[in-house]
């Protein structure tokens, strides 16, 4: 097997997916403004500082999924998509995956952010494999809770042996495996691929690719 992995917040695309699901609820008056803005913001400065409680922010980010009908959700996210996501894809992103998809490997985003925000993403970059955090479902409807481990730092190359380990593949003996990221809180997979690549890098990240001699390229 041959890998292309792809992070996707502040990677393939321009923006933090999470991020703006929940500022787009916030403009839409789902969300209160006035307790959930900070709150957000507050979220993504702990994650960019690496100092994120994954437990709480997915608290955070899932309970209002539990509040509203999946038939309501989807409408959201097809309004979410073409005013949010679509303008944050750059051509240089389509190209990338676009590259490897032609080359013949297998092309997987793996991400934080849950499923329900990143499978339509996704599907617009033309990506079959995702691995997500897994937002609970009961009979369709979200519960507010997630289920297995949240596919985030340490949980990142768990979740990609795992989905490996289904197809009976390892990582160790892939052919090759790139993994293109843009965060510090991604060295853990970055050090397990045989083509680490920075892209469009936090300090850290960027700090620690040029002492190892890693790629760094710009999509944006």
């Amino acid at each position: 097997m041959r890998l292309a992995l792809f992070d996707l917040d502040n990677t393939l695309l321009s923006g933090d997916s999470d991020f703006e699901w929940a500022q787009f609820l916030i403009g839409k008056g789902v969300l209160d403004r006035e307790v959930y803005e900070a709150k957000n913001l507050a979220f993504y400065e702990q994650y960019k500082a690496g100092t994120l409680d994954i437990h709480a922010f997915l608290d955070f980010q899932l309970r209002p999924l539990s509040r509203h009908p999946r038939r309501e959700l989807d409408a959201w996210h097809r309004e979410f998509m073409a005013s949010r996501i679509l303008p944050m894809i750059t051509d240089k992103a389509r190209r990338l995956v676009a590259r490897h998809r032609d080359a013949g490997d297998t092309c997987v985003i793996i991400t934080a952010t849950n499923r329900f925000v990143t499978a339509p993403i996704a599907e617009e970059f033309g990506v079959a494999h995702l691995i997500a955090t897994e937002p609970e479902e009961i009979d369709g409807e979200f519960t507010g809770r997630v289920v297995g481990i949240p596919s985030f730092r340490e949980g990142k190359v768990a979740r990609l042996k795992a989905w490996l380990a289904a197809r009976g593949a390892r990582l160790d003996e892939a052919e090759h495996s790139y993994f293109y990221s843009d965060s510090h809180n991604d060295l853990f997979l970055l050090e397990q691929v045989t083509h680490p690549v920075a892209v469009d890098p936090d300090d850290e990240l960027a700090r620690i690719a040029r002492a190892r001699g890693w790629p760094i390229m710009s999509l944006r």
